[in-house]
C-alpha cells in the first residue's frame, strides 16, 4: 500500500501530520478503528479524539446517532460530543474554527489529534476552507419561515428560482431548510447563495492531516452492517429516545439534529403511526443513501488513503498506515 501525502502539503510540511483523519461511510468500522489507534499510540504521547459528527454534537442523542458508549469514551479523550442541546444548530464553519483550536491545544499537550467521523463537509471546510457566506439572521429567517407557514414551501422554492435558479435546480420543493436558508442569504446581502460557492474560498490553514478512508469493496458488506446497526439500535430503546425529544414540545422535525437520518424517519413514523417494521425499513433505506452519499463525497478526494473495511485485515491495515503516518 503507497502513502501519498495530502497534495495540499509542501515539503516543509511533510516532515509530521498535524492530525491523522480516520473517515468512511456509516456502519464501516470507524469508531473501533480509531479506539485501536489511540490505543497503539500511548507509547508515543497519546491520542485524543475529535468528532467529525454533525449528530454526536447534539446532547440526548445517543442511540439513534450510535454514539461512543461512556466506556469507550473514557478510553480516550473525545471532543465535539454532547456540546449542543439539539434546538440549536451547528455550521461546517464552526467545526472547522472549533476543530483547528483543538488540533493546536492536543499538540500542546504532546498528543496526536485524530480526526474521525463520516461528515464529509465537515472535513472539506477543515481542510480547504469555506466560501465567505455571511452568518445566518434570525429576524430575516424569523420572516421567511412567517411567509412559509402562509404560502407554502413549494412557493418558497419557486421564488427562490426567480432570484437564485442555480441554487433552486439542486433543492427539492420541500426542502424547507436550504431553501429557507437561501432566501436569507439573498434577502441579507442581495447575493445568490450560488454566487457565493462560486467565488474564491477563504484562506484555510495549512494542515497536513492525511486521510484514511474505510470504504468496503462490497456494498453488500455494508449494508448488512447498516441493517443490523439500526435492528439493535431499536432494540435499544431508539423510539422510546424520540419520543423523549418530542414530549420537550420545543423541538420539531425541521431542525438541523431531528434531520439527522433515522431521526426524522422515527419522528415521522411516530407522528403518522407506521409500525415499527416500516420505521425500520424506512431508517434503513435512508441510512444506506446516506452511505452512498458519504462514498461519493470520498471518492472526490483523490489523496486518501483507502483501506477495504470489508477486508479481514482493515484493522491491522488501519493501525500500521496510521503508525507509519505519526512517525514521518
Amino acid at each position: 500500500m503507497t502513502l501519498k501525502p495530502l497534495t495540499r502539503s509542501t515539503p516543509a510540511q511533510i516532515e509530521k501530520a498535524d492530525a491523522i483523519a480516520i473517515v468512511g461511510p456509516t456502519a464501516s468500522g470507524k469508531t473501533a478503528a480509531a479506539l485501536a489507534v489511540a490505543e497503539a499510540l500511548r507509547a508515543q504521547g497519546g491520542a485524543e479524539i475529535i468528532s467529525v459528527d454533525s449528530a454526536l454534537v447534539y446532547r440526548g442523542m445517543d442511540i439513534g446517532t450510535a454514539k461512543p458508549s461512556p466506556d469507550e469514551q473514557a478510553q480516550v479523550p473525545h471532543h465535539l460530543i454532547d456540546i449542543l442541546d439539539p434546538s440549536q444548530s451547528y455550521s461546517a464553519a464552526e467545526f472547522a474554527r472549533d476543530t483547528a483550536r483543538l488540533i493546536t491545544n492536543i499538540q500542546a499537550r504532546g498528543k496526536t489529534p485524530l480526526l474521525v467521523g463520516g461528515t464529509m463537509l465537515y472535513l472539506k471546510a477543515l481542510l480547504e476552507g469555506l466560501n465567505d457566506i455571511p452568518a445566518a439572521d434570525l429576524q430575516i429567517r424569523a420572516q421567511i419561515h412567517q411567509q412559509a407557514e402562509s404560502l407554502g414551501w413549494p412557493a418558497m422554492h419557486a421564488l427562490l428560482a426567480k432570484v437564485d435558479p442555480l441554487t433552486a435546480d439542486r433543492l427539492a420543493p420541500g426542502d424547507s431548510q436550504r431553501i429557507g436558508r437561501a432566501l436569507e442569504v439573498w434577502s441579507a446581502t442581495g447575493k445568490t447563495l450560488s454566487s457565493f460557492h462560486q467565488s474564491a474560498k477563504t484562506h484555510a490553514p495549512h494542515w497536513r492531516i492525511p486521510v484514511i478512508s474505510l470504504e468496503p469493496d462490497q456494498r453488500t458488506w455494508l449494508h448488512q452492517r447498516i441493517a443490523l446497526r439500526f435492528e439493535q439500535m431499536l432494540a435499544a430503546g431508539f423510539l422510546d429516545e424520540v419520543r423523549k425529544l418530542k414530549s420537550r414540545g420545543d423541538l420539531n422535525s425541521d431542525l438541523p439534529s431531528m434531520r439527522c437520518v433515522g431521526y426524522r424517519q422515527a419522528w415521522q413514523g411516530l407522528d403518522e403511526g407506521w409500525p415499527e417494521s416500516e420505521i425500520l425499513e424506512r431508517g434503513i433505506f435512508a441510512t444506506r443513501r446516506l452511505a452512498k452519499r458519504q462514498i461519493t463525497w470520498l471518492r472526490s478526494m483523490p489523496e486518501r488513503i483507502v483501506v477495504k473495511a470489508d477486508a479481514p485485515e482493515a484493522l491491522t491495515q488501519v493501525l500500521q498506515t496510521a503508525m507509519t503516518l505519526r512517525n514521518l
